[in-house]
């Protein structure tokens, strides 16, 4: 028997990466390709409104351009990522193209944006660059891809953009990826001294375009891999300062995300005697949140925290495989994606029962008289920083009260000290928007030691987490963990609670869970 040189198996063998095919048995004789390619209307895609984000979306992009005068911006929205074996997740771009482009639930994945520079002043609305958005339009309804192809095909996946539609939804001019794409990343590129264009590039979203441009450089002699690495992460670092300050349209996309997941925490509460009676009734609760997430949004923005119990002495617990117990607290950490792709990001912690024992009522009002304190103070022109101090401060003081620190209050919260963090380790706000964590690549300087700005949006949530085995605290305090989060918008005058319509206080939590659930 023969060996193909081109594969491991014998000649004539089914290639592995057509073998998924196989269970479609789909037909591959000439009339059947001719009769699939027949009598199909077609595309009705004029008259497709331009999105409300289309010229919000070209401002950005011109802030960006002020950036990077001269050079080649690639922004890729990333590919399709498998799940398992022949099975996608939903697409989600990545935030710094949908930030660029307005486009925001699944559409086109691998399209790519690429701004090109021009004179100072004869670009898009007056700046340095003109942008394109390179992608895969909808094959014809006569050709072989329209029904043969069950990842990009219109007959499996549903209607696609043409050029033209997209174009005219984005504001973009438009382009075909497979025909343009790579000569609009590598022509003329190479060393700014020898009269090229050096190439910036958002990295490690889309391997093949990673490719593209690595090959590009190394063509034309671009061989200091460490500089270029330090200009590509400069894009980035853009991308994400510059989502540090919301527009008009993103606050609105904002208030949507948080009124959708203030929806979800009805249902939260809704779903709870149902979830004491199940044996993993925190998948009760994931549920019933997630459930309204896909109805009035486009997805989860993060993995829903339930946790109950000792369960929510873990900062990060998203496994959500426990019991939901009488007596317990029950701490919810969720947020509604819009289709927007912005996010909402509140967390509650509610009393299984519906009433608040003495000790849990204890730890909750220091939790929420910590993030009321860090609240009151925000306003333009203090640093990000000091919400975070004031917080931690409130939380110091109850743990020396209650005899819990070691030291005093002031040795403690000295850089020196921190005892208080072994009950409250992370961080009390970090800025909202694309991403639940968004501006994460921001420099220090504007973030943490940032000076706060109208149209910031960040969360106010501390905690304090007492771990059933932590022999540092009387037995009554174990298993109790508390977080309490809210998103909070810097205005002109001060700041405003977005998730204000989510109870807070101790008898706001009650009688809320008692309307509810009687």
């Amino acid at each position: 028997m023969t060996q193909n040189p081109d594969m491991s198996t014998p000649e004539g063998d089914q290639p592995l990466e057509d073998r998924v095919n196989n269970r479609s048995m789909r037909p591959d004789s000439a009339a059947f390709k001719a009769f699939m390619a027949a009598n199909w209307a077609p595309s009705q895609d004029e008259g497709t409104t331009r999105m409300a984000s289309a010229d919000f979306a070209a401002a950005r992009r011109a802030k960006l351009s002020a950036r990077f005068p001269g050079e080649r911006l690639v922004i890729p929205a990333g590919p399709l990522k498998v799940r398992s074996n022949d099975t996608d997740y939903r697409f989600r771009p990545h935030s710094g193209f949908a930030h660029m482009t307005g486009l925001g639930l699944d559409l086109e994945p691998e399209a790519v944006l690429v701004m090109e520079p021009v004179e100072a002043g004869q670009g898009e609305l007056g700046s340095g660059h003109l942008p394109t958005l390179y992608f895969r339009p909808m094959a014809g309804r006569d050709s072989e891809e329209f029904y043969s192809n069950a990842r990009t095909g219109e007959f499996w996946i549903g209607e696609r953009h043409t050029l033209e539609s997209l174009a005219a939804l984005t504001g973009l001019p438009t382009a075909h990826m497979d025909l343009a794409l790579e000569d609009a990343i590598t022509e003329n590129a190479g060393h700014a001294a020898f009269n090229g264009i050096s190439i910036r590039l958002v990295r490690e979203v889309d391997q093949t375009v990673d490719a593209v441009v690595d090959t590009s450089r190394i063509n034309t002699g671009i061989t200091d891999l460490e500089a270029t690495d330090a200009a590509d992460g400069e894009l980035t670092e853009a991308l994400s300062e510059l989502r540090l300050v919301k527009d008009a349209w993103e606050i609105e996309q904002m208030r949507a995300a948080v009124a959708a997941t203030a929806n979800g925490f009805d249902d939260v509460v809704r779903a709870l005697p149902r979830a004491v009676q199940h044996k993993r009734g925190e998948r009760v609760i994931e549920g019933a949140f997630f459930a309204r997430a896909r109805e009035e949004g486009n997805d989860l923005g993060y993995e829903t925290i339930a946790a109950s119990g000792n369960h929510a002495t873990v900062l990060h617990w998203i496994r959500n495989d426990g019991q939901v117990n009488d007596g317990e607290l029950l701490l919810v950490d969720a947020g509604v994606e819009a289709d927007s792709l912005y996010t909402a990001d509140i967390t509650r912690t509610v009393p299984v029962n519906g009433t608040f024992s003495e000790v849990q009522a204890r730890v909750y009002q220091a939790v929420l008289d910590a993030a009321d304190a860090a609240f009151d103070i925000v306003k333009p022109g203090i640093t990000f920083r000091t919400v975070h101090e004031t917080a931690l401060k409130v939380l110091a003081e109850r743990l020396h009260a209650w005899g819990l620190l070691p030291v005093s209050v002031e040795e403690a919260i000295s850089p020196a000290g921190q005892q208080h963090r072994r009950w409250m380790p992370h961080g009390t706000s970090h800025h909202l928007g694309l991403d639940v964590h968004d501006c994460a690549q921001a420099r220090q300087a504007l973030y943490q030691d940032g000076i706060l700005e109208p149209g910031m949006v960040f969360t106010i949530e501390p905690g304090l987490y007492f771990k059933a085995e932590d022999l540092a605290v009387p037995a009554e305090y174990r298993g109790i963990g508390v977080r309490i989060e809210d998103d909070i918008l810097v205005t002109e005058a001060g700041a405003e609670r977005l998730s204000a319509d989510v109870p807070r206080t101790v008898a706001e939590v009650e009688a809320w869970m008692a309307r509810i659930n009687g």
